[in-house]
């Protein structure tokens, strides 16, 4: 009997652990966005109790006809959804692009890179220049890199859109409209991402 009480408490205290249910949305525990070293680069933890809770990675009610594995991004709630199944879904809160940068419509994952390097497109580096900004033309993959941990190359019938889902050590910019067009998340929830994501994956932006 006692043995019993005692693996009860021990899965009472997994349960604790792993993520608290708030309005019927599993959250993850707060300790999943601690810092962690990857690759060599030690990636810094994010004070989440500064970042609102409905922005956190959790679980959520999302029914949907389309297929589990499926990224669907809704830009106006800052949220990316990837679909799981039986009505639920892992939710994200993300950056969008600003006002006259925004993309809509249906891709795929077509590439993905772990710390990637990033390449500013010329329109960039004109617009910012015109505005008194000087910006690299190109940088090697590292915290300080636009694109964050990870990378999702997004692509469709006409090639690459241009666009990705990319992680940043800006958490304080999930749930606004900050970006040139991609899709931002803090870079502990990219990785979550990336793992569950394969090449081929369908990616709606609505």
């Amino acid at each position: 009997m006692r043995a019993k009480s005692i693996l009860i408490g021990i899965l009472a205290g997994m349960v604790a652990f792993s993520g608290c249910t708030i309005n019927g949305a599993l959250q993850t525990s707060p300790t999943a966005y601690g810092g962690l070293t990857d690759a060599g680069f030690r990636i810094p933890p994010v004070p989440i109790y500064k970042v609102d809770q409905k922005f956190r990675r959790q679980t959520v009610a999302y029914p949907t006809d389309e297929a589990p594995g499926t990224i669907i991004v809704d830009t106006g709630a800052k949220f990316l959804y990837y679909v799981l199944g039986d009505g639920q879904a892992m939710r994200y809160g993300i950056g969008v692009g600003k006002a006259g940068f925004e993309w809509h419509g249906t891709a795929h994952v077509a590439r993905k890179r772990e710390w990637p390097d990033w390449s500013a497109p010329s329109t960039m580096i004109v617009r910012e220049r015109n505005r008194g900004h000087v910006i690299p033309a190109h940088m090697q993959g590292g915290l300080m890199n636009p694109l964050g941990a990870r990378a999702l190359y997004l692509f469709n019938e006409k090639g690459d859109t241009g666009y990705r889902l990319h992680g940043s050590p800006e958490w304080w910019s999930i749930g606004k409209a900050v970006s040139a067009g991609c899709i931002r998340l803090m870079n502990q929830d990219i990785i979550d991402l990336y793992d569950r994501a394969p090449i081929g994956t369908k990616v709606i932006v609505l």
